[in-house]
């Protein structure tokens, strides 16, 4: 749980630099806005856990100097005149942008591996021309315009996919177009009776849920990427959030859509259910652009709920606390949120809290020196949050049968206090990766899901993986984990890897992300559960579909792009 530093007037006005139209994007050089960035100076744990992880003194290490957009070479643009006319025909001269700028910012996403590349200033293929069309008309004749001129187009959302999904292909000779959709950013209307809603996708997280909460409703979805992420980057990636437990990924928010492809629009109807052949809204969902560009969703919204409460736990080990999750996804108590963290996680949170004072911190003090009376070994104990939403009897039914869940494996409640902070700090760890990586240091994420039957051999075998990987790069390593989604057949695991690079940072993260991946499949995952497969991990999507799965998809990609004008070679090469 992070805390973060407000920007000054004159962030505000460099972040105004960034900005086409109306349209505000993220740092070129990493994540979120300038001027907002993680701080440890009130967190007295937090530099001595570091330097237990990674061999970093934080006191000793000075920041690296924030990256000088005026260095870097950026390749012109290639994009003719007649693509650029048909483009301004479509979203108006305005709408159409050549500076350099913004083509840095929409050449990547945010991964560790995209802000290694845009800070060294490697840039072998920036798109020529980004466009902001501002309704779907525009978005569907800047489609056919891009088809016609056989260029190649990127849908762009927030900009904060990690899979390497709005990358240009190096070599591409074709111009590259990117489309940002951030200009339709509108909930279009709730039929409250049926609990839908439509929404433009280019609505961001925030402005979603705040313009769903004005009328008393939510979509409750919220992904660690929320406050940077769109509706139709969650759809293109199969995006799950924070609250799935409770109502479903995006996959199963998302009823109807509208998809802008070469020749027509796309409209698939909402409804609860259909039996309509091989489902064409799965084949949307996770498409990252390959089928077109989504430029509508009708999604299904809940009611805000009268009560929202998060508890906290600890568990004396990871087992327990497993095996806690499992049991309460089989049972009939459905909460909001079940996550546990393993030991090396809940060090690290308990490392990023501020310094206790006063009553809370003698509680701290004292419910640690009762846990290790009673045999817990504190390093291996592991914090749990349980998130719990509705009326207020429904609330304490779902607490009551929960905590005795808890109970019967050796958990005990730590109360709503860290509960809070969570709440406060779940958005802000992208800026912790940034920190870090200014200090040299390479951080980043990679999660799998597994059944349950195999859920610790795979917490175990990733972690060995890890550290097998880092001994191979003679780097001194850190690896952590958390069971962030429930499912009655399984969970998700969610790793969390960081260690101090030297010669080729690139490199010796492709080995330890490899050797990640790579158990996944080994122990019975898969490559992604919500990230997606963009460049990153299409390596491993054989292993998952078979080969004559992936001759479907391209097949279907085949069909439906023979010009490969759609993002091509994302998620397969073909």
């Amino acid at each position: 749980m992070t805390d973060l530093v407000t920007p000054t007037a004159a962030d505000r006005e460099d972040a105004a630099a960034v900005r086409s139209s109306t349209v505000a994007h993220m740092k070129w050089w990493g994540w979120g806005v300038p001027g907002v960035a993680f701080h440890h100076e009130d967190k007295p744990a937090f530099a001595p856990f570091v330097l237990k992880a990674v061999g970093i003194d934080l006191d000793g290490t000075e920041p690296l100097a924030q990256p000088d957009f005026d260095r870097l070479d950026v390749p012109a643009s290639i994009a003719g005149e007649a693509l650029r006319d048909a483009l301004a025909a479509a979203v108006g001269a305005d709408g159409v942008v050549d500076g350099d700028l913004d083509r840095v910012v929409h050449t990547y996403g945010k991964s560790i591996r995209d802000l290694i590349k845009v800070r060294a200033g490697r840039l072998p293929r920036v798109p020529d021309l980004v466009v902001y069309p501002a309704d779907e008309a525009a978005v569907q004749a800047v489609v056919d315009a891009v088809v016609a001129h056989d260029a190649v187009l990127i849908p762009f959302g927030g900009g904060s996919n990690i899979a390497g999904s709005l990358e240009p292909v190096p070599g591409e000779p074709r111009p590259v177009v990117s489309v940002d959709l951030g200009l339709l950013d509108r909930v279009l209307g709730i039929d409250e009776r049926s609990g839908l809603a439509r929404i433009q996708a280019g609505a961001l997280g925030p402005s979603l849920e705040a313009q769903l909460n004005e009328r008393g409703w939510t979509i409750g979805h919220f992904p660690d990427s929320f406050t940077h992420s769109s509706l139709g980057g969650w759809i293109a990636t199969r995006s799950s959030g924070m609250q799935s437990d409770k109502y479903g990924d995006i996959a199963d928010i998302t009823r109807g859509l509208h998809v802008a492809r070469p020749g027509g629009l796309l409209e698939l109807r909402a409804t609860p259910s259909a039996s309509t052949g091989p489902s064409v809204r799965e084949m949307i969902l996770g498409s990252e652009g390959r089928l077109g560009v989504i430029t509508e969703a009708t999604v299904q919204v809940h009611r805000v709920p009268a009560k929202r409460v998060i508890h906290a736990y600890f568990f004396p080990n990871w087992r327990a606390g497993s095996a806690a999750m499992q049991q309460i996804a089989e049972s009939d108590v459905h909460p909001a949120i079940t996550r546990v963290s393993d030991g090396r996680e809940t060090g690290f949170s308990l490392a990023t809290s501020k310094a206790s004072k006063g009553f809370s911190g003698l509680a701290q003090k004292g419910l640690f020196a009762f846990l290790k009376r009673r045999g817990w070994d504190l390093d291996a104990m592991c914090l749990s949050f349980i998130g719990y939403e509705g009326a207020d009897d429904h609330v304490a039914r779902q607490r009551k049968a929960v905590e005795r869940i808890v109970k019967r494996n050796g958990g005990v409640s730590v109360g709503t206090g860290p509960g809070v902070l969570y709440d406060q700090k779940k958005f802000d760890t992208p800026y912790l990766r940034d920190f870090l990586l200014d200090r040299g240091t390479v951080g980043d994420v990679s999660e799998t899901s597994v059944p349950w039957s195999g859920l610790d051999a795979m917490h175990d075998g990733v972690i060995a993986a890890a550290e097998a990987a880092y001994a191979s790069i003679g780097r001194k390593g850190w690896i952590m984990s958390h069971l962030s989604h429930s499912y009655h057949s399984g969970a998700c695991l969610y790793f969390t890897f960081a260690f101090v690079a030297q010669d080729d940072p690139e490199a010796e993260y492709d080995v330890v992300k490899h050797a990640i991946q790579q158990a996944f499949i080994d122990l019975g995952g898969v490559p992604s559960h919500h990230h997606g497969i963009g460049l990153e991990h299409a390596e491993w999507l054989p292993d998952v579909l078979s080969d004559p799965g992936i001759g479907v998809l391209e097949g279907l990609f085949a069909a439906t792009d023979p010009g490969r004008n759609l993002n091509p070679a994302k998620i397969t090469a073909s």
